[in-house]
């Protein structure tokens, strides 16, 4: 057990899918929620596990996703990216993505997962493998009970409880369609029987596809052990593949977020109308009030309260300061400074510590300081409130 619990942990992302139905040029991995590209949060979530490597088989405009994928991949994580050129279904997608691991790590592990499962937690991907490793099994499915089974795979298991057979709905028949309990397609693999389990794949089915759920049944016929880890939210592991689902998702994540703010120490007066990107930081007693968005890289210092309608993209908020229905981007608010309401802080604007803008104040980019004790009326400033950058002199 000890030598199954220590074996090397490696995953494949599948992030190759063209995503029609988000009707968008934007390849669906690079979809946001709060602020993060779809395909980051499952590398997020993936980054607390002890993966050696991850391989991410992108398809369709393959060099932005591998480009947005670097330059946003968790701190330390080795990622490759394979091509799969021609779309050929989810097996062929993990056949592919195999080619990019390391061979000599044929002893371990493997995680499969979708690329566009933004809510999945890290603590059920890691019970997913223990589950995986104490069962001693070839491949364990996470599974979920729900409602509405509707454009799952149903999950098959035989008398003795075992599962037997993953149908897509496609090819299941109206009893089958029935079952509630459905696949969700993220896997562990022992990697040693992966590769030959798919090679025994065929796309005899309804899509003419090589479906990776195939595997199941190869592996139980062949007599392996192939289990089932119990999601206890069904909608954790929900794949986003329209912009329906891409709100639902949107919303479960700020709430997660705002939750977390709050245990922090974080007065959210109405979270359900706060946006808050994951990069956002914030610290201890900060108050917001109902419709705030804080976006990018945005620094909010302790006791600052930022006001209702309020909207900070890469803003830094000093302590103490108050901020009230204003549009800030770039600008950065000095402590117990009062800005607004209704002002707007163009990119570079700085406001200084104990300043008062007063209302309708503008400060448009290019702006360099606000003055202490500066205001405005009519939708500018007064004479004498701003200090701009001077102009270089001509040649």
């Amino acid at each position: 057990m000890m030598e199954a619990m220590s074996r090397p942990l490696s995953a494949i992302v599948l992030a190759a899918g063209a995503g029609t139905r988000m009707r968008s040029t934007l390849p669906k991995p690079l979809h946001r929620l709060c602020g993060r590209p779809m395909v980051l949060h499952v590398l997020d979530a993936l980054a607390e596990l002890a993966v050696g490597e991850v391989v991410v088989v992108v398809g369709r405009s393959a060099d932005r996703v591998a480009e947005t994928v670097t330059d946003g991949v968790p701190d330390g994580m080795k990622v490759r990216f394979v091509e799969q050129g021609v779309p050929r279904g989810t097996g062929d997608a993990v056949a592919v993505g195999l080619t990019g691991l390391e061979d000599d790590f044929d002893g371990g592990d493997v995680v499969v997962l979708p690329g566009d499962t933004p809510l999945l937690r890290p603590s059920t991907l890691a019970g997913l493998v223990a589950h995986h490793r104490e069962r001693d099994a070839a491949a364990t499915l996470l599974v979920a009970e729900v409602v509405d089974p509707t454009g799952y795979g149903r999950v098959l298991r035989g008398k003795d409880g075992a599962i037997r057979e993953v149908v897509e709905e496609g090819d299941a028949t109206p009893e089958q369609r029935g079952i509630r309990e459905v696949n969700t397609s993220v896997y562990c693999f022992t990697r040693s029987v992966l590769a030959p389990s798919l090679r025994r794949l065929d796309p005899l089915n309804a899509q003419r596809e090589y479906y990776l759920t195939d595997t199941v049944a190869v592996l139980a016929s062949a007599g392996y052990r192939v289990e089932g880890f119990v999601s206890t939210d069904p909608v954790e592991p929900m794949g986003v593949n329209d912009r329906a689902q891409l709100a639902v998702a949107e919303a479960e994540l700020r709430a997660r977020l705002a939750a977390r703010w709050m245990r922090a120490g974080v007065t959210i007066v109405d979270p359900a109308s706060t946006y808050l990107d994951v990069s956002v930081e914030l610290e201890n007693d900060v108050t917001l009030f109902p419709s705030v968005v804080l976006a990018g890289r945005t620094r909010v210092e302790r006791g600052a309260r930022i006001g209702p309608g309020s909207r900070l993209v890469d803003t830094s908020v000093g302590a103490g300061a108050t901020v009230q229905s204003t549009d800030a981007n770039g600008a950065v608010i000095g402590l117990g400074a009062v800005v607004g309401p209704f002002a707007v802080l163009g990119p570079g604007a700085a406001v200084e510590p104990g300043s008062v803008t007063g209302p309708f104040f503008v400060a448009p980019e290019g702006v360099d300081q606000v003055g202490r004790g500066s205001g405005s009326r009519n939708g500018g400033p007064r004479e004498g409130a701003v200090h701009r950058t001077p102009e270089p002199p001509e040649a």
